[in-house]
């Protein structure tokens, strides 16, 4: 039974940052305290925002790519099996746009989690 569990995470992982969004959930209250004592758990606080952004937009790529790969199989497959060798063959110029491409994608999605919970 274990071994099942533990080969389903393997190979769906994405799922790992939902668990890791709780741990945050749980653990933030009292590293938050540590850096001001003044806070209150719920804190709605700049640092609360923060944390809340940043579990917000973890669980929303996690269930993204769930929704992505139970929808269109072939696209799980491409990026496990092709995405890797393909993006190796590249130009530099264009791994830096695709590189760049996907980091402000993610801070935006940041942006776009902060604002709706300010």
């Amino acid at each position: 039974m274990l071994t099942k569990i533990s080969n389903y995470l393997k190979t769906n992982n994405e799922y790992f940052s939902i668990g890791f969004a709780l741990v945050i959930m749980i653990v933030s209250p009292s590293l938050i305290r540590l850096i001001d004592p003044t806070a209150m758990p719920p804190d709605p606080g700049a640092l609360g925002l923060i944390i809340m952004a940043v579990v917000a937009v973890m669980v929303f790529l996690a269930v993204t790519w769930f929704i992505i790969t139970q929808t269109w199989a072939g696209i799980r497959e491409y990026f496990e099996d092709h995405f890797l060798r393909n993006f190796k063959t590249l130009t530099p110029c264009q791994k830096v746009v695709i590189s760049l491409a996907l980091y402000f994608a993610l801070f935006f999605s940041f942006l776009v989690a902060l604002a709706a919970l300010a």
